[in-house]
């Protein structure tokens, strides 16, 4: 699960991680009196204007804008909910912006030889060693991927400790070789033990800020250490220990599908292609798409979706997995392939008969429109094929495989 940037710098906020002050608004009227707000008591007032939108790339297509007068700011919020946001990491139709960050500008140290004073910071797993890892940078405010290809020396890597976390020499440490000084080194510390606190105690999956920066300084303030732009996903099987973070989820950002298919307890992932796959058990699915891939290469065919339905889906979820499936209007044929263990055949057969006498087209007719392959072994697999066999008026689409290899060829065969 993701969030929002706004809802990210309330949480770093509440892990004592200073941010600079925000306020999110979802309508052009608003953003006046939110400029106003978040620069009031600035002599030269500056404020920032971010879509909320769970992809990157929003400076580059324009939807980062910096505003000095309310006018500006009201401009900047007209201009990102009247347009929908197109960049490398949203789909060709782009996203649709329906909160906006209007956040206190803030003003970058210049770093000695060029540039400014902006740092990456990250925890996440690194599945190498299974521990948790704390990624930095002196390379901040662009993407990581870029620098770790371009420049892997540039980045520091530092294992959290598996019941301390990360402790408090480790911390200086990377702050010194990140090139802070002085009263810095004690900020950019206590910032990195709190963000590993924050991690583990919110079952994160990543907790990324990016940029954390030092301010310039002032005849009045000296240079501080805040971050101004954090990420943040959370391992889905934890939500239930947080409220908190389950309220944070936007649902206008998923896929409607994907929430849907969460509803029934069904595991669904979608992609490109063509093929719809309904199988049972993950490294199974897994298999299934790879298989599919393989006999659909020379046809440009390849699977639809992920779709696992557990090991003891009930008939109604077997049904809304057809109507998830078929819903995707790319779809041109379905493999089913299902090894009974705890999940029954015959259940997974009826449920397939259940879902093809429901299943609305959209010119409103009922039934399957587009060929089906079946493979059934394991558990109770006879009476599931007897299901089938008594069901084929209402399934005329429907083909038998013999094995796995077998399906692929044949779903691949009916769509080309």
């Amino acid at each position: 699960m993701k969030i929002h940037e706004y809802q990210a710098r309330e949480l770093l906020r509440s892990f004592n991680i200073p941010v600079p002050a925000g306020q999110a608004i979802s309508s052009i009227e608003e953003a006046a009196a939110a400029f106003k707000s978040v620069t009031a008591g600035q002599t030269s007032p500056l404020a920032v204007v971010k879509a909320q939108v769970h992809a990157g790339g929003r400076g580059k297509a324009g939807f980062v804008k910096l505003v000095k007068t309310a006018d500006e700011a009201t401009a900047a919020a007209r201009f990102m909910f009247s347009n929908r946001m197109v960049s490398p990491q949203t789909p060709p139709e782009g996203l649709e912006v329906t909160k906006l960050l209007v956040a206190n500008g803030v003003d970058i140290a210049e770093r000695k030889g060029g540039g400014n004073e902006e740092f990456y910071l990250a925890i996440t797993t690194d599945r190498t060693t299974r521990r948790n890892i704390l990624i930095a940078s002196r390379e901040g405010g662009v993407e990581i991927e870029t620098v770790a290809h371009d420049r892997p020396d540039a980045i520091i890597k530092e294992p959290l400790h598996p019941l301390l976390g990360l402790q408090g020499f480790q911390a200086r440490k990377i702050a010194f070789a990140l090139g802070f000084t002085g009263k810095l080194v004690n900020q950019a510390a206590a910032i990195m033990q709190n963000l590993a606190r924050l991690y583990i105690e919110k079952d994160c999956t990543l907790a990324e800020i990016n940029p954390l920066i030092i301010t310039a300084s002032t005849p009045t303030t000296p240079g501080q250490v805040i971050a101004i732009d954090a990420k943040f996903s959370f391992d889905e099987n934890g939500l239930f220990r947080h409220a908190d973070v389950q309220a944070l989820e936007d649902p206008s950002e998923e896929n409607p599908a994907e929430l849907k298919a969460k509803k029934f307890g069904l595991t669904y992932i979608a992609l490109d292609g063509n093929i719809g796959c309904l199988v049972n058990g993950a490294g199974l699915a897994m298999a299934t798409m790879d298989i599919v891939k393989l006999e659909g290469a020379a046809k440009n065919i390849e699977p639809a979706n992920f779709l696992d339905v557990g090991g003891g889906a009930s008939e109604e979820a077997v049904t809304e997995a057809f109507s998830i499936i078929l819903s995707d209007p790319k779809v041109k044929g379905v493999l089913v392939n299902i090894f009974g263990g705890i999940m029954r055949c015959d259940v997974i057969a009826q449920g397939i008969v259940n879902a093809a006498r429901k299943f609305k087209n959209p010119d409103g007719s009922i039934g399957f429109k587009v060929p089906l392959v079946v493979r059934l072994e394991g558990t109770n697999v006879e009476a599931g094929r007897q299901l089938l066999a008594a069901a084929r008026s209402d399934i005329p689409t429907m083909q038998a495989a013999t094995d796995l290899t077998d399906a692929a060829r044949k779903v691949v065969a009916a769509v080309a």
